[in-house]
């Protein structure tokens, strides 16, 4: 049986396979291992349950982050590229978001789209710079 660790770090490489070196990079000084607990916790124990797949978990990440506001903009653009790599599709995501305006209310669904936009735009660009 593999650790909680084990499996939050094989689930990243799904997803985002430079997760765990970007946010050591960026707090493991200022809190030693942040970026092993944070895949260990959310990914190994959260996001590798049974119960849910993948894609719908990420689906809830995204409505959650949403509802929560602005001020989790890094976030929702971060689990908006996790859910696509999850196999969700743009119309999918974008229901997601909008669905929340029942919950959050408009400027929340507006600003997860905005992430959203921007997600796609640099996705798009990217294909386009390397076609």
């Amino acid at each position: 049986m593999s650790t909680a660790l084990e499996r939050g770090r094989a689930l990243t490489q799904k997803l985002n396979p430079d997760l765990e070196k970007v946010l050591s990079d960026r707090y493991d000084d200022l809190l030693p291992e942040f970026s092993e607990s944070l895949i260990e916790w959310a990914y190994g124990r959260h996001y590798a349950r049974p119960g849910l797949d993948l894609k719908t978990r990420q689906l809830c990440t995204i409505a959650a982050l949403t509802v929560l506001g602005g001020q989790t903009g890094p976030q929702l653009k971060i689990n908006i590229e996790h859910t696509l790599a999850a196999g969700a599709g743009r119309t999918e995501i974008v229901e997601a978001i909008w669905q929340m305006a029942v919950y959050g209310g408009l400027p929340a669904a507006i600003n997860g789209l905005n992430a959203a936009r921007e997600v796609f735009e640099m996705r798009d660009g990217q294909a386009a710079s390397t076609a």
